[in-house]
């Protein structure tokens, strides 16, 4: 009796463990719009103690003695802070959160033409993009074309890929995996305009990269360098995991969701199976802790006494509500990214009124450069409110992904 009781008592537990309902989403909202209003206090304060910082648009981390890092409209990371702006507005439907979102945009909006970077979907494509998708602004609209031109002229057709970073002396051509999150970008273009040189360019890379990036496991190198004239592959490292036959965990993360969105733009099975393949390398990982949030890299040999990485874990949980609804194994992945949000939000969640207004704590940047290790970053909270718009639609029965 003792027994059955007990195994009783354990399932209903691990289910309510699992659950994740929409009064978990309200309240998860509800504390991130709090924390972003302290957040928005600490960047005026900023920016009005200091003129000269006027050039600084979007938070991005914090400091080791705790300020808080804001970074030009250059940087990579830019585009997170407006797309968690517009995300608020998205959930809330209130405008103040929308003029807001249209505030910090416009300080990205000149980054459309600056074509000696790749992230250029991580900049306009989640700030912009997601202003034109709420919105349907004509501007924001050209915003978009513009920036997928000028990435395109990044395409080398000879290699079948679009060039990561410009001066990087140990490279000739370096591609890395994040580079998939910016084919979005293009394959909205091809949507806004008809134009098919978007969504071609965007399936080259995809296929360059699922042919030269991945191991027989389906784990990921992070930089493959090509030759430029003839495509081909010079090696293949892992310049932010622990070595280069490593599994840095935020980049397993990006191919799982790049191939899960490239298959919802193009229907290619063969994106599915690949992003199905790493999810099954990220969930039969034995150096995967229980609560499903990775250590920075999962071939660390001082496992468990690295950091995590939570923006892994919020981009994962991300993926997994998409990938849900297009395979035959929706049930799991879908369970996977509940119980991934309901960690982050219970155990992972920043206290309230802390950390300049940060959602989530334990993530790790760039740790072999000893680079935000074990601190807030911006990307690992646009993506966990993103996942928690993703679980709301589905919980309304509504798609994934939502369109104007």
């Amino acid at each position: 009796m003792r027994t059955k009781y007990f195994i009783t008592f354990f399932v209903l537990n691990l289910l309510a463990f699992n659950a994740f309902s929409q009064t978990d989403v309200a309240q998860a909202f509800s504390f991130a719009q709090k924390q972003m209003a302290l957040m928005l206090k600490e960047v005026d304060s900023i920016k009005k103690a200091d003129p000269d910082k006027s050039m600084l648009v979007s938070p991005r981390t914090l400091s080791a003695d705790g300020k808080l890092v804001m970074v030009a409209s250059k940087d990579w990371c830019s585009g997170f802070f407006p797309g968690e702006l517009w995300f608020l507005y998205e959930y809330s439907k209130d405008k103040t959160w929308m003029e807001l979102a249209k505030k910090f945009s416009a300080n990205i909006e000149k980054e459309k033409t600056n074509g000696i970077t790749h992230d250029m979907g991580f900049k306009v494509y989640n700030s912009i993009g997601n202003g034109y998708r709420l919105t349907n602004d004509s501007h924001y609209k050209e915003v978009i074309i513009e920036a997928a031109k000028t990435l395109s002229t990044r395409f080398n057709p000879v290699v079948g890929s679009i060039k990561s970073w410009d001066n990087r002396p140990q490279w000739k051509f370096p591609v890395i995996i994040d580079n998939m999150l910016n084919l979005e970008l293009l394959f909205e273009a091809t949507r806004l305009t008809g134009d098919s040189s978007y969504f071609k360019i965007a399936v080259a890379h995809a296929n360059t990269a699922m042919k030269n990036h991945f191991r027989a496991d389906y784990s990921s190198y992070h930089v493959v360098d090509y030759d430029p004239e003839t495509g081909k592959v010079l090696h293949k490292q892992t310049h932010q995991g622990y070595a280069d036959e490593s599994a840095w965990a935020r980049g397993q993360a990006w191919g799982l969701y790049g191939y899960t969105m490239c298959y919802r733009e193009t229907h290619n099975k063969v994106y599915l199976q690949q992003a199905e393949h790493i999810a099954r390398f990220i969930f039969s990982n034995p150096n995967l802790p229980a609560d499903l949030v990775p250590y920075w890299d999962y071939n660390d040999p001082a496992i468990p006494n690295v950091p995590r990485d939570v923006s892994a874990a919020a981009i994962t949980a991300s993926a997994l509500y998409e990938l849900s609804t297009y395979s035959k194994n929706g049930k799991d992945y879908r369970s996977k990214a509940d119980k991934i949000i309901n960690i982050l939000s219970t155990r992972y969640e920043a206290p309230a009124g802390s950390n300049m207004g940060f959602l989530l704590l334990h993530s790790t940047g760039h740790k072999p450069n000893h680079s935000e290790i074990d601190v807030p970053i911006i990307y690992a909270d646009y993506y966990f409110l993103e996942a928690l718009l993703r679980k709301q639609r589905l919980n309304k029965g509504q798609q994934v992904i939502s369109h104007f």
